[in-house]
């Protein structure tokens, strides 16, 4: 892919995945905890190591060749560690301590596992499309 295209797949990735994270903020907002911001996390981190499992174990498939529009665009676009930690420090400013403890741990072990199920199911789909 020439340097054009990939940072042509990136933007355009990166412009849907934002998109599509907008979208469930807008179906999921509600006051109090930060759930839409957790969601969107936890389904990208197991999103992204899905793929990139998957393209690791296909390295000349197709998902291989869109990373740039799929894990570099779309799930870097998607996800959101920024909005985390302003969610975070929004929490900790207002006194809730207890909820942003509970938010930040959620969200590392949700994160991680996801990201471990996003790989096993990755490594699994392309043995089985092999």
């Amino acid at each position: 892919m020439s340097n054009w295209r990939a940072y042509a797949a990136v933007g355009l990735g990166s412009g849907l995945g934002s998109l599509a994270r907008f979208q469930i903020g807008v179906w999921m907002a509600a006051p109090g905890f930060p759930w839409a911001t957790l969601v969107v996390n936890l389904a990208g981190s197991g999103l992204i190591t899905l793929l990139a499992a998957y393209a690791a174990g296909r390295p000349h498939g197709r998902v291989s060749r869109c990373q740039p529009l799929l894990i570099a665009g779309f799930c870097g676009g998607f996800t959101t560690f920024s909005l985390f930690g302003l969610e975070t420090l929004a929490m900790l400013s207002q006194g809730h301590l207890a909820m942003a403890l509970v938010y930040v741990a959620l969200s590392l072990a949700g994160w991680l596992s996801a990201a471990w199920v996003g790989h096993l199911g990755g490594r699994r789909l392309a043995t089985l499309l092999e």
